[in-house]
């Protein structure tokens, strides 16, 4: 097979992996955002049973993860992410995973990787 398709990242695979990150369960959630998320309201959303929540728990969880608010509610689909150049380019956002801390190593293995796609984009 020639080709991949490539989904984008939805809002729960997204914010189950920035809770992974943080290393914290869905019941410390709960409890650090007051109750404003319950666990079983999260699991739902992670499991993207719901795809939408409301801009307030979305602004809860974004203060706990210390993470754009902005690319929450574009995740959700309340929000139009900024349009992309006519030459393919999109600024603003220097790395997908911005959110998650990356060791040294790991930037540097992904910036690397980065390279090699671009690379092998203009052998095409």
């Amino acid at each position: 097979m020639s080709g991949s398709s490539k989904s984008p990242v939805t809002l729960g695979v997204h914010l189950a992996a920035i809770r992974s990150d943080r290393k914290l369960t869905l019941r410390q959630v709960e409890e650090a955002t007051g109750k404003e998320v319950s666990n079983a309201y999260l699991s739902q959303i992670e499991n993207g049973k719901v795809g939408a929540p409301s801009p307030h728990v979305l602004n809860a969880l974004a203060e706990l993860y210390k993470v754009d608010y902005t690319h929450l509610m574009e995740l959700a689909g309340y929000l139009r992410p900024p349009r992309v150049r006519e030459t393919g380019e999109r600024h603003g956002r220097a790395a997908t995973f911005a959110e998650i801390s990356l060791t040294d190593d790991e930037e540097a293995e992904l910036l690397r990787f980065l390279k090699f796609l671009r690379a092998q984009k203009d052998d095409k």
